[in-house]
């Protein structure tokens, strides 16, 4: 009788420097994509609404909450597609699930930016949008467990924090080049051409960039093939059961390390623009900018925050970042909302928001990796971050803004991401102090 295979990756500490150098590339600029798009989705979501989503008549209030409907609905296909991807990756190659998720991601995407408004052919047009973005919900489940995947696996010794937080930052430079391509169009745009055909613009930008990734790729090395098992003389000690069951208590511990990651993140980096215009009456370009700097204060503190681990411990870093954004998620926000504060100490509270949270996100996916052995990391670590991400992610500004509507409490967003980072917190604390310093499974 023989063990298992082992699954067809590469170990980390055989990993030469050119194959980690194009692993971190590679899986790097898929998350860039991924992200940029659900940026711009989140970004122009009160122009989707006027025009996929609010008929003759149609109040703007529930044209934006059936937006951000469909926009959580996207999100909970992706622990579909952590699970099909995921498998597929884990028993086939990290190679082969990589390129199919970054087509199906770039197709999807770019057929948004073609796609009909509802002025165009009626009802059928939010049906159809509904629909790429379910396709964009499988790619994105499939594509978070096999990029962590090969960026923990191919990292040198000692700095799989930082590898793995290079996944984290090329979300933070998705949100700002989704960002950024809203502020040019916004300020060069008169607002009917922004509603007319300018909102097109940035999802059709996908499609060379996802030509790109698909390039990047498919230059991947081949998984090396699992050495041939020993022989035993007794069947292994943990049955099947045993290590699904394993599997699923790690989905679900990972799920709680991350909800605060997940809801704090996309309350202040992408929910915020929509937030500001309808709650507070900012600009569009305003609310833009506003999410600019609460980006930037994200992009800042990833990398750092994710060597930092590689040096104390993943636990000590995000313990320290869901602990303040639980402590100062309120404070911040009435500082932003607070009129008589000057623009510049609004910047800083919303800058100081995104480092909050980007120490949280910088060892996420080490931590996550850490979690699960290989034969099962790119379903495992994907699925906890997508189940996550679809409750804690996908929702949050269809609950903001019902919740908003229906309260009159112009707070929620404080109280959403501090509730549940504390709850996250309870989760973090039963990291072990030197997960860093032990070789992946």
């Amino acid at each position: 009788m023989t063990t298992p295979a082992a699954s067809p990756v590469r170990p980390a500490s055989k990993a030469r420097p050119d194959d980690a150098r194009r692993a971190l590339v590679a899986g790097s600029v898929g998350n860039f994509i991924e992200w940029y798009e659900f940026g711009i989705y989140g970004y122009f979501a009160t122009v989707i609404a006027a025009q996929f989503f609010t008929p003759e008549g149609g109040s703007e209030a529930e044209g934006l909450v059936k937006a951000y409907a469909s926009f959580a609905l996207a999100f909970f296909f992706r622990p579909v597609g952590a699970a099909v991807f995921g498998r597929f990756g884990d028993r086939v190659g990290r190679r082969p699930a990589l390129v199919l998720v970054v087509c199906l991601m770039t197709g999807a995407t770019a057929a948004i930016g073609a796609l009909p408004t509802y002025a165009t052919i009626g009802a059928a047009a939010p049906w159809l949008l509904t629909l790429l973005r379910i396709l964009q919900g499988l790619s994105a489940g499939g594509e978070f467990g096999g990029a962590v995947s090969v960026m923990t696996e191919c990292a040198p010794p000692g700095r799989r924090g930082l590898y793995g937080a290079w996944q984290s930052f090329t979300v933070a430079l998705g949100l700002l080049a989704g960002a950024a391509v809203a502020v040019v169009l916004a300020s060069v745009l008169t607002t009917s051409q922004l509603h007319g055909w300018g909102w097109r613009v940035p999802f059709l930008l996908t499609l060379p960039l996802g030509l790109v990734a698909l390039r990047l790729r498919l230059r991947l090395p081949p998984d090396e093939p699992p050495p041939p098992a020993p022989p035993v003389l007794a069947p292994p000690a943990p049955g099947p059961r045993t290590r699904a069951g394993e599997t699923v208590r790690a989905v679900v511990l990972g799920v709680g390390r991350m909800m605060g990651w997940s809801a704090a993140g996309y309350t202040f980096l992408v929910v915020l623009p929509s937030y500001l215009q309808s709650t507070l009456g900012t600009t569009f370009r305003q609310a833009l900018l506003g999410t600019v700097l609460a980006n930037l204060g994200f992009a800042a503190s990833i990398l750092p925050a994710g060597r930092l681990s590689d040096r104390i411990g993943r636990r000590t870093v995000m313990v320290t970042g869901a602990l303040l954004v639980a402590v100062l998620a309120l404070p911040l926000l009435h500082l932003v909302q607070d009129p008589g504060r000057p623009a510049y100490v609004k910047g800083a509270a919303l800058f100081a928001a995104g480092v909050c949270v980007g120490l949280m996100a910088g060892p996420g996916p080490a931590m996550l990796a850490e979690m699960f052995p290989a034969r099962v990391r790119c379903t495992g670590l994907g699925l906890a971050y997508a189940l996550s991400n679809a409750v804690f992610s996908g929702c949050a500004g269809l609950i903001i803004t019902e919740v908003v509507g229906r309260t009159g409490n112009v707070d929620v967003p404080g109280y959403y991401a501090a509730v549940t980072c504390a709850v996250s917190l309870a989760a973090l604390l039963t990291l072990r102090g030197d997960d860093h310093e032990r070789a992946l499974r």
